[in-house]
């Protein structure tokens, strides 16, 4: 089996959706966050707009769209919207790939940082990241930007005790 990342291509973007759902349906595990596997997922129109913008790539097993990554700018600093694999393709380091392939093309356009807000104590979320150099953020020194982000997602229903800002720094 080959595994790979590339860009995106709007082609692409028909398999995306139904990847994130299948991915969401590991927060079945958690009880309190049960709620997020029926919840909506990006639409096909925004993973086009990721797409136009050069924002989305994709982890792919023989060819075949497995898992994505989307980021958006933030003047020097890279935000990660969201990052998904597909359950069956999970534990085989595709994230690890994706998150790899990020760092470069983000070092290589000048950005300073990649960021993410995720939960704190969900094993696959603010763990993973760390064992990759992420690093917590403290509440202190969150951007307004990063500020912003927290508060919509307390907005639809994530407490914010339970989520984080993390940050990597990019030689």
């Amino acid at each position: 089996m080959i595994f790979s990342v590339r860009p995106t291509t709007i082609a692409d973007t028909a398999l995306l959706p139904a990847i994130e759902q299948d991915a969401g349906q590991r927060f079945r595990d958690i009880p309190e966050l049960t709620w997020i596997a029926d919840g909506p997922v990006i639409s096909l129109e925004n993973h086009q707009q990721f797409v136009r913008r050069g924002m989305s790539w994709v982890a792919l097993a023989d060819n075949r769209p497995v898992g994505f990554l989307l980021a958006e700018a933030q003047g020097k600093s890279l935000f990660i919207v969201e990052i998904s694999l597909h359950r069956a393709w999970q534990g085989k380091g595709l994230g690890r790939k994706l998150m790899a392939y990020m760092q470069a093309w983000a070092s290589q356009r000048r950005f300073s940082e990649l960021t993410l807000t995720t939960f704190r104590d969900v094993p696959w979320n603010a763990p993973w990241y760390a064992r990759m150099g992420f690093e917590m953020l403290p509440e202190t020194s969150l951007s307004a930007v990063i500020r912003q982000k927290l508060e919509q997602e307390v907005a639809h229903g994530m407490a914010y005790e339970s989520r984080c800002a993390m940050r990597l720094m990019l030689s």
